[in-house]
Parts: structure tokens; sequence; C-alpha cells
């Protein structure tokens, strides 16, 4: 799924689906960050934990409040400086940080550009990843034929397909639909990248 694709599957999202898209898209990039942040000590993971589940609250109407805009302040907080850990951990930690501030400016402001980048950081995420647990000796060319094909990318470009097909076909932000959509995303406590905090 190209750049190009994700922006027009999108059209089919509006308002809070955008908003609905970044967060599940978020929501299972989380355990790259909270996996980092107890082997690091790195951050507020309860804090980002809470965040999170306040985005998913506020699109599913439980009347939980919580002011976004204070909470931009503390994601920006939680971002790994990449030039003080030098480990490739510290890249899918920062993405999802990424993907959380995004989601927020999406909640703030439906905007279909800063949900197709969310969409695009967790392809990238999941491309980094594959490319550096690959064969060191492959061409270029080789390389991006194998993150195409890998099992991984494929993963991924199904879920995010998944999300958009779920979220077109609801009319209205149900209690409901929204955990369901919550549980899909979790993705029992696995990562876009495979990763668990167990």
């Amino acid at each position: 799924m190209s750049q190009w694709s994700l922006e027009k599957e999108l059209q089919a999202l509006d308002g809070w689906q955008l908003s609905a898209f970044s967060v599940a898209l978020t929501e299972r990039m989380f355990p790259n960050f909270a996996l980092f942040s107890t082997l690091l000590e790195f951050g507020d993971r309860d804090q980002v934990r809470s965040i999170l589940d306040g985005v998913w609250n506020k699109l599913g109407n439980t009347g939980a409040k919580m002011n976004f805009e204070v909470q931009q302040a503390n994601v920006e907080a939680n971002m790994p400086d990449l030039d003080e850990f030098d480990m490739y951990g510290a890249s899918p930690a920062l993405d999802a940080m990424v993907a959380l501030y995004s989601t927020i400016n999406c909640l703030l402001e439906p905007n279909r550009t800063e949900a197709a980048s969310v969409g695009n950081l967790s392809l990238e995420c999941v491309a980094t990843f594959i490319e550096v647990t690959a064969d060191a000796d492959m061409s270029d060319e080789e390389l991006l034929v194998y993150i195409s094909h890998h099992e991984m990318m494929q993963q991924e470009e199904s879920f995010q397909e998944e999300v958009i097909n779920r979220l077109a076909a609801m009319k209205s932000a149900s209690a409901a639909a929204i955990q369901d959509l919550k549980l899909l995303a979790a993705n029992e406590g696995v990562s876009n990248i495979g990763v668990s905090e167990e």
C-alpha cells in the first residue's frame, strides 16, 4: 500500500473516523514504546497508556474528560531522543509517540493528511524493522522486494485496510464499536513489529 493509495483509501473516512483510524494504529504501536520504557526506565509508560485510553474514551463518548492540548506536551516529554539512545529500540518507541501526537492533532482537528501520516509512520516502522533484521548482503532492489513481500508488512497493510473498512461501515461512533476496534488494534498485546511486553 503506497502513500497515494493510503490517502485515497482514507477518502472514505471523515471526522471522528480519521481519529479512530489514527488511534487504532497508535494502539498497535504502543507495545514498542511500553517495552522500551520498561527496559530503559525511560518516560512514563502509565501516563502514555492513560492518554491513549483517553483518546479511545473520547471517541466512544464514555464521558471521560481530558484536556488534549495539555496532553500533547506530555506526549512530547515521552519522545526518546534518538541522539541519546544508540539502539534500534528507540526508533519504534519514538514512532509510537509521534503517532500518538498526530492522533491527538487529528482528534482536535480532523485532518486526512495527519491520519495518513500515522498510517505511513506505522508502515515505515515495520519496513525499518524488516530492514534491520534482513540479510546485510541484499542489494537495494532485493531489500525492497523482501520488505514488500514480508509477512509483517502484509499483516500491517491488511490491518490498516481492515480498520478503514470497519470505520467506513460505521455510521456513528458507538461505544461498543469503538471497543471492538480497540480490541482489534490491541492485537493481544503484540505490536506491528511483533513486540510484546511479556
